[in-house]
C-alpha cells in the first residue's frame, strides 16, 4: 500500500540533516580515495552513509538495506521493503566544489520505489515523492513537460548518447552535463529538462529515488525497450535508460528503436 505522508515528512527531515552534514564537511580538508570501478569516495560519503544507516531503519523496522557505501548483504532480497541509498550522488562534483550533487534515498517495496527523497544542499532543492501521492520540489507539486515533438527538446545525458541523438534529430537541444545522475533524472520530473539519458551500469542507488519522482510527476523512466526497472534484485546494475514526459518518452523510444545497441 502507499507509504503515508508522515513517513515522507520524517524522511524529509533526515535527508536535510544528511545534506547539511555533507555540505559542512565539504568546506574542510577531506580524506579521499579511489574504490573499485575507479570511482572516488571520501570520508564524507562514509559519514553520511553511517548517519543514514542509523536514522532510516527505525522508520521501517524489518526493511533491508542497500547503499553504495555499504557492503552488500543479499539477505535484503528477501525483505518486502528495502532502503536504497546513495549518501552522495555525484561525488566527483562534490569533491570538485560543484553544486550538482545530492543525497538520494528511496524505499523500495516489492521491486518498485514507494517513497523517495532527493536533496541537493548547495541549491537547497528538496524533491519528495510518495507512490500514488505525487511529487514535489520544495513543497510545490511538479509535473513533467508535455508534448511529443523533439525539435527544441532539452535533453541531458552522456555526450556519446547526445551526439547520436542529435544525428537522428538535429532539432534536439543537448544540455550541459549534470554530474549527479539522480538529479539529472529528477529535473525531468520538475520540467527543467524534457528528457534525460543514462548509460548502462548505473545502480539501484543512482536510480530508485529519481524513478519514483519522474513517474509521480507524470513522466516515464524506462530502459531503451520501454520496460520499467525492477529494484532490489541480486544484480543492482541496469542497462541504458531514458526519462521524459509521456509523449516525448514514446517519441524517443520510436526514434532510437533500431539503434538501441548504439545507445546502450
Amino acid at each position: 500500500m502507499p507509504v503515508s505522508d508522515p513517513l515522507r515528512d520524517r524522511l524529509a527531515i533526515i535527508v536535510r540533516e544528511a545534506g547539511a552534514m555533507a555540505l559542512t564537511a565539504s568546506k574542510g580538508d577531506l580524506k579521499r580515495w579511489i574504490k573499485d570501478g575507479n570511482s572516488p569516495v571520501s570520508e564524507a560519503d562514509i559519514a553520511v552513509n553511517d548517519f543514514l544507516a542509523a536514522r532510516l531503519p527505525p522508520l521501517r523496522p524489518g526493511a533491508g538495506w542497500l547503499s553504495e557505501e555499504t557492503e552488500d548483504d543479499l539477505r535484503r532480497t528477501d525483505a518486502g521493503e528495502v532502503w536504497v541509498v546513495d549518501p552522495i550522488d555525484g561525488t566527483r562534483a562534490y569533491l570538485d566544489g560543484r553544486p550538482d550533487w545530492a543525497i538520494s534515498i528511496a524505499l523500495v517495496e516489492q521491486g518498485r520505489p514507494s517513497l523517495a527523497a532527493l536533496y541537493a544542499p548547495v541549491t537547497d532543492e528538496l524533491f519528495l515523492a510518495v507512490r500514488g501521492g505525487g511529487a514535489t520540489l520544495n513543497g510545490a507539486s511538479i509535473v513533467a513537460t508535455s508534448g511529443e515533438g523533439l525539435d527544441g527538446a532539452r535533453i541531458a545525458g552522456p555526450k556519446r548518447q547526445l551526439d547520436l541523438l542529435s544525428r537522428l534529430n538535429p532539432g534536439v537541444q543537448p544540455q550541459p552535463k549534470i554530474h549527479s545522475l539522480a538529479m539529472r533524472l529528477a529535473r525531468v520530473g520538475s520540467g527543467a529538462l524534457d528528457g534525460a539519458f543514462a548509460s548502462r551500469n548505473s545502480h539501484d542507488w543512482d536510480l530508485a529515488a529519481a524513478d519514483l519522482l519522474v513517474h509521480e510527476a507524470g513522466g516515464a523512466m524506462t530502459d531503451l525497450a520501454g520496460q520499467v526497472l525492477t529494484y532490489n534484485e541480486t544484480e543492482t546494475r541496469h542497462s541504458a535508460l531514458l526519462a521524459a514526459g509521456p509523449g516525448r518518452h514514446g517519441a524517443l523510444i520510436d526514434l532510437i528503436r533500431d539503434r538501441c545497441a548504439e545507445f546502450a
